[in-house]
């Protein structure tokens, strides 16, 4: 159960709504108000950036999320991008090749760069020169900054969840071809 009260939705600005548009009326949405008009609509942005204007392919985009999810115990997170991942063709077998200590043998040697990059970045902060070489020589400027952007804010996203205890719609609440991000 989450550890304060989800926002009145009615006490909402318009403008958040408005920014809400066509989303499905998940419970992160709303939590997120009791940070305040400007942060929540900036986290909206550039949630909203990452997974609607994004150059990085879609499955490496998840590939990372998801991953950050996992390794940060945020089963809300994870429960809602297991969804994405299938809208954008991600396989059962390579979602279950993101926990940690699989197989990770269904992925190709891009989807375990990106593996192997987003741990590093969450556990190390920093990429070691080594690997953010043969990261930036597989993406180009606007990919790998996106990728570190989709990394840093999902850490975000999973630390916010976590320390509210957001919870997990009810099953049948929100179908999965609401959550698609393209």
């Amino acid at each position: 159960m989450a550890r304060i009260p989800y926002f009145d939705m009615n006490q909402a600005p318009e403008d958040y709504k408005a920014l809400l548009g066509g989303r499905p009326p998940l419970n992160l949405y709303r939590m997120l108000p009791h940070s305040g008009p400007a942060h929540s609509k900036a986290f909206l942005g550039l949630g909203g950036a990452i997974l609607r204007s994004n150059e990085l392919d879609s499955q490496l985009r998840e590939i990372a999320i998801l991953r950050v999810g996992i390794l940060s115990k945020a089963s809300y997170e994870v429960h809602q991008h297991k969804r994405v991942a299938r809208n954008v063709g991600l396989s059962d077998a390579k979602v279950a090749a993101l926990e940690v200590g699989a197989d990770i043998s269904a992925l190709d040697d891009t989807e375990k760069l990106v593996l192997e990059f987003t741990d590093k970045l969450f556990h190390d902060v920093k990429a070691p020169d080594e690997l953010f070489n043969r990261v930036s020589a597989k993406f180009n400027h606007r990919q790998t900054a996106e990728l570190v952007l989709t990394i840093g804010f999902y850490m975000l996203v999973s630390r916010f969840l976590e320390n509210f205890e957001v919870d997990i719609e009810p099953p049948g609440t929100i179908p999965d071809a609401t959550i698609n991000p393209n």
